[in-house]
């Protein structure tokens, strides 16, 4: 029997909602995009339906405000397939003068020739845009809750009991991922095949039907094993052709390598993380590139064939992929505190694996580390010297300064150091 799990999502919809007359959810398929917004909508009309499918389509041609009429918020799933509906919808809000009437669901970005053919106004001031995630370690009960992000902000010490994962349970969260369904299975194989799954509906259908140009399998296979291998840092089209390696048709050249990770934004496969650029006292330049990352750590295990006993052999792999959990976490986290997340990085080679930024100026520093002394002094080390870096007289003090582990017994302040270490399994918006 199907019981929902409470997401984070839920009340970003809800408020989301009150403010505006229309929200459009985006994310990743199998995230839950459709199913959370159920739990809100009074009323919906499904695009993908098999039964009603064509004829959605031709009424949206014709008539779209004909699928706009029942109880709201009424909820469009996969609305991207009819972009008509944008300005139906919109002239719908216009004159309804009411919040909260329609949830816009897609798991892709129309493709650009109907959206500048079909959706003639940008929307602003009647939509919102949301975006939803796999699930979280605290969503997907994995995760005790017990050092909040927002206690951090507000300076309460983050002190927390016993994290519920050893290391070889964080190894297969990372390659089981986010997705609802793996999360409500119990361990296994089955759980873990969702994203080998979900890499092959990428390679094989889900990449040329975002804007209808047939692109090929093989080829998109391999650029995600690249970008596997490259996620967590700021590669060029350069490095990544080069990754592919030099028996690689030359028809495939940067542009087209450009084109295909286009296409795999548009499907809310990757989701780069933006840099963060301080006010530095030094003069030392600041990288500017967006770093890489896959919207869910199993796409990148899953693109490479691993499982977890293969990241519990190779523990630098692991610390990569682990990277990419935590800011898949960080970001929903982030996401309920109204902030997002950056990376920073300099020439000097200085580098900060995320920045939580508030919209009302707060900040705090995270360094992503597996765990043991060693690692934890290193990230302690990093923290340390960028925040001792920063003008205080431009901008303030960092809100905290926190080592996010992937092992470790509780969380606790390291002495006269003014940094926390906190066990992934341990955090919470």
């Amino acid at each position: 029997m199907f019981t929902y799990k409470n997401r984070i999502f839920d009340t970003l919809l809800k408020d989301a909602l009150e403010a505006k007359g229309a929200v459009v959810v985006r994310g990743t398929k199998w995230c839950g995009k459709t199913t959370t917004a159920e739990q809100i909508a009074k009323s919906a009309v499904y695009m993908h339906d098999p039964e009603t499918a064509e004829q959605n389509l031709l009424i949206a041609q014709t008539r779209p405000s004909r699928l706009l009429i029942g109880t709201t918020p009424r909820l469009i799933d996969e609305w991207q397939d009819a972009p008509q509906l944008w300005d139906a919808i919109r002239y719908d809000v216009d004159h309804s003068h009411e919040f909260g009437r329609f949830i816009l669901t897609g798991s892709a970005v129309p493709p650009d020739k109907k959206r500048k053919k079909l959706m003639r106004h940008t929307g602003t001031g009647r939509f919102a845009w949301l975006t939803m995630r796999p699930m979280s370690l605290f969503e997907s009960g994995e995760s005790t809750g017990s050092v909040s992000l927002g206690d951090l902000f507000a300076g309460r010490k983050a002190l927390g009991d016993s994290a519920p994962n050893k290391l070889e349970d964080v190894a297969y969260l990372t390659c089981r991922g986010g997705w609802p369904v793996a999360a409500t299975m119990k361990r296994g194989k089955g759980a873990l095949r969702q994203a080998f799954d979900y890499v092959d509906a990428i390679a094989e259908s889900d990449i040329s039907r975002v804007d209808d140009i047939e692109r090929d399998a093989g080829f998109t296979r391999r650029l995600l094993k690249s970008l596997a291998r490259l996620q967590g840092t700021q590669a060029s089209m350069s490095v990544i052709r080069a990754d592919l390696g030099p028996n690689e048709p030359n028809t495939f050249s940067e542009n087209t390598i450009y084109e295909y990770i286009s296409a795999l934004k548009k499907i809310f496969v990757l989701e780069d993380m933006p840099a963060w650029c301080p006010n530095l006292r030094c003069k030392t330049p600041v990288r500017t590139t967006d770093t890489r990352y896959f919207a869910d750590p199993s796409i990148a295990t899953a693109a490479l064939g691993l499982g977890p006993e293969d990241l519990m052999n190779d523990l630098k792999t692991f610390g990569l992929f682990f990277e990419t959990l935590v800011a898949r976490d960080l970001r929903t986290y982030a996401d309920a505190l109204d902030g997002d997340v950056s990376h920073y990085k300099d020439k000097s080679g200085l580098e900060c694996d995320a920045v939580v930024h508030l919209r009302n100026g707060h900040y705090g520093l995270v360094e992503v580390k597996l765990g043991g002394e060693r690692l934890v002094g290193e990230g302690v080390r990093t923290l340390k010297k960028l925040s001792d870096g920063i003008d205080f007289n431009r901008m303030p003090k960092p809100s905290f300064l926190m080592v996010v582990t992937a092992q470790g017994d509780f969380a606790y302040e390291i002495p006269d150091s003014g940094v926390f270490v906190c066990p992934i399994g341990c955090l919470k918006p």
